[in-house]
């Protein structure tokens, strides 16, 4: 039989060998947060003469953003982020034009002289233009569909000036948002993820016990600083930032991290009574080897589906999916290599405390006589 407990301290050196790192690049800033978290405006556009990324920073740093951040995403087209542009215009007198002419009709009401004069005007007007009138109207409606961008806006004067420069250009998709909505989103998200851990640690003490429940939430915070570790590295790199549905695939990486854990233990607490009277640490060794093959294939099935979503999915969850890779890996590690072995050490140190505390008190009984 194979001695998984017995190599335990290879596996605790080889978290520390994947956290450590994570943990440096955190602290020296790795982690970049999307749109979704900082506020501003994020958008894809290609342009006619394909410029390159840093010839389209230089020219929005000349037209007053120097804090844009361009890069290429593939098929000509570039992401440009900035500070938050209005995409609205400054003001709206739509509401206010449509209230006045409402009432003044009404007093005029008396004469039956208006009720004409409005159906005149109708008439005429689709007489003249029947043919001209609807030949624009079709022809201006696609044209302002591709580019969501609202005249008279902000933004659609930066694209306009950029327009000028690189030639046409649509934009394929954009963003706004608010430094006030991102605040609100971090701290939502740490509250999020602090009550997931919380109730988990809570249902695991009733379910197994303080020492299980313990074990578990270690091996859950290592799954989540492993892919919070990985994610700064990338981003430290390569640039690579998270965005808002990063905070869900942690919460399922939780979910899925304690549920295969929950199996292990489940195993352990039916062993210890069917095996009575063996050391814990064989009966933790049975267990694993006992439920590793469930672990791994359905572990093996989740990452096949990952792995085809990551390579081609759309590239708006490739984020996502990547959290959820990453997780789902160092998720079956860690309910296998570390919860169980932190659980088989704790009990192991417990037993050699009491045998040294017990040969303590037989030494010290012949004394006291």
């Amino acid at each position: 039989m194979y001695d998984i407990v017995g190599k335990r301290n290879w596996y605790f050196a080889f978290s520390l060998l994947i956290t450590v790192p994570g943990l440096i690049f955190i602290v020296l800033g790795g982690l970049k947060p999307s749109v979704d978290y900082t506020g501003g405006t994020v958008w894809q556009v290609r342009y006619a003469s394909v410029p390159s990324a840093a010839t389209v920073q230089a020219a929005l740093a000349g037209l007053g953003h120097h804090e844009a951040r361009v890069h290429a995403v593939g098929g000509g087209f570039l992401e440009i982020r900035t500070d938050p542009i209005d995409l609205l215009p400054p003001t709206t007198p739509v509401p206010t034009a449509s209230v006045s002419p409402t009432p003044t009709p009404l007093p005029s009401g008396v004469t039956p002289s208006p009720s004409p004069s409005p159906t005149p005007s109708p008439t005429p007007s689709p007489t003249p233009s029947g043919s001209a009138s609807p030949s624009p109207s079709p022809t201006a409606s696609p044209s302002p569909t591709p580019a969501p961008v609202i005249p008279g806006t902000p933004f659609d004067t930066l694209q306009k000036k950029l327009v000028a420069k690189f030639g046409a250009g649509v934009p394929r998709s954009i963003t706004t948002v608010g430094p006030i909505v991102g605040s609100e989103l971090i701290r939502s998200s740490i509250v999020l993820i602090v009550i997931g851990e919380l109730f988990i640690l809570g249902y695991l003490w009733v379910r197994f016990g303080f020492r299980y429940g313990t074990a578990a939430i270690v091996a859950l915070l290592h799954d989540v600083v492993v892919v919070v570790g990985i994610f700064a590295m990338l981003g430290f790199f390569f640039g690579l930032e998270f965005d808002a549905l990063f905070v869900t695939a942690l919460l399922t990486i939780i979910g899925f991290s304690v549920h295969d854990t929950i199996v292990v233990f489940d195993r352990i607490r039916e062993n210890r009574l069917r095996h009575a009277g063996e050391p814990f640490g064989v009966i933790v060794n049975h267990s694993i080897l006992q439920t590793l093959g469930r672990s791994i294939n359905t572990s093996l099935t989740v990452i096949v589906t990952l792995t085809a979503l990551l390579l081609l999915g759309p590239a708006t969850i490739r984020t996502f999916t990547l959290a959820l890779l990453i997780g789902v890996i160092s998720g079956t590690y860690s309910s296998i290599f570390n919860a169980s072995q932190l659980l088989a050490a704790w009990y192991e140190w417990d037993s050699q405390r009491k045998a040294r505390a017990l040969a303590t008190a037989r030494k010290a009984r012949p004394a006291g006589r």
